[in-house]
């Protein structure tokens, strides 16, 4: 049995918002971020946010981030207005609530008390239809935060792909040429410990592109595990793996530990190599010594971003059998931590480097895995493609 399943939530992101006096932006550049500047010249605002996001059509995810350098505070309050018809549907590391446009995010029991120079984030799923735009309103108990001049707004939505028509991978699979449902050819369908209520099967009732996918329906518990497993084509790709693929699945990831994708890996006694999740956010997962990609700490998990519902997101990363390095992008855009890039870096890979780890690939398997507690979800995989440099989106 693992040990993830008896580990108790993490996901409590750490040193949370900062609030009254002097609050400073705790900038962080990515390619999908929206940030809220304040121009003044002559003295410190009083709080600046960046509000970084991760939109696709009809929804989004928002990370708000703020760093405190006035005096310690004990609790927080985020408030800001939807200029538009923005509708929270979840959060985590705080208590997010929508009243008409109005928003307030208010700090968990566990994460009030920030000191001076301490800085956070905390995050939230919404949908909207139209524009998104960003909030030009922050506030942090009650201090209005950044110049209220509406900021230059820069989001990119990953483009709705050309699945594997133009791809130029070694191997791009649509499952279009699957003729039942029962999946065949390459894939066949591995129960890992005993068959239960999982099950895998090709539908055309959904489809990234073209008319077939494939729908596994994952339930909870050690004995309902399934996957559906190509073991003839990963070899080719050797020694660096290149795997893209778009999924879409309908409940947030849990709490618990759960995994939608596996890799044999045939240098760490075929155990698996996982992509999954676990306190809400994505997370790479060994099985040969249970360590994790973040750390599960409250300041790793937030260097993950979640898992998008009901719209198809697409998933890439590298593994490299040569020095070991992993990297995963959402949407195009690359997480800091589901990356280890050799250097170490504190809260996301003080586990994966514990020892060396140069791995031999061998299949890839997409399904699902919850180790008790992570729950059921209904997933879709569609144009799984597999190359020997990166492949994107498009």
């Amino acid at each position: 049995m693992d040990a993830l399943r008896r580990r108790t939530s993490a996901w409590h992101l750490a040193a949370t918002l900062a609030a009254l006096g002097g609050l400073v932006l705790a900038a962080v550049v990515v390619p999908n971020a929206r940030a809220t500047s304040d121009p003044q010249p002559a003295a410190t605002p009083i709080c600046q946010v960046t509000d970084q996001i991760n939109q696709w059509a009809g929804g989004f995810t928002s990370t708000i981030t703020v760093t405190n350098n006035g005096p310690a505070v004990a609790s927080w309050t985020v408030t800001w207005t939807f200029g538009g018809n923005q509708h929270v549907t979840s959060g985590w590391s705080a208590q997010v609530t929508q009243t008409g446009t109005a928003v307030t995010a208010t700090n968990e029991p566990y994460n009030g008390a920030i000191p001076t120079g301490g800085s956070t984030s905390f995050g939230f799923q919404a949908t909207y239809a139209g524009t998104n735009d960003v909030p030009v309103d922050f506030a942090v108990n009650g201090q209005p935060c950044n110049d209220r001049t509406p900021p230059t707004t820069t989001t990119t939505t990953p483009p709705a792909g050309s699945g594997c028509a133009a791809s130029t991978a070694i191997r791009c699979d649509g499952f279009e040429d699957q003729t039942g449902p029962a999946p065949s050819g390459r894939w066949s369908t591995v129960t890992p410990n005993c068959a239960g209520a999982g099950t895998a099967a090709i539908t055309t009732a959904t489809a990234h592109t073209g008319t077939h996918s494939l729908q596994v329906t994952g339930a909870d518990g050690y004995c309902n595990h399934v996957f559906v497993d190509d073991t003839t084509d990963p070899p080719a790709a050797s020694p660096t793996w290149f795997v893209r693929f778009w999924l879409k699945h309908t409940t947030p990831l849990p709490t618990g530990h759960v995994t939608f994708l596996a890799m044999n890996d045939g240098a760490a006694g075929d155990t698996d190599l996982r992509l999954g999740g676990q306190n809400g956010a994505l997370m790479w997962n060994r099985q040969s010594d249970d360590a994790t990609l973040p750390d599960q700490s409250p300041a790793g998990v937030a260097q993950s971003v979640p898992l998008p519902v009901n719209a198809w997101t697409c998933v890439e990363f590298s593994v490299s059998g040569t020095d070991g390095q992993i990297h995963t992008w959402v949407n195009g855009s690359a997480v800091p931590g589901l990356t280890e890039d050799g250097v170490p870096t504190s809260n996301i890979d003080d586990q994966w480097l514990g020892r060396a780890w140069r791995p031999k690939l061998t299949d890839l398997k997409l399904g699902w895995e919850s180790y008790g507690g992570g729950g059921p979800d209904g997933l879709w995989f569609d144009d799984v493609a597999l190359g020997t440099s990166r492949i994107g989106c498009g």
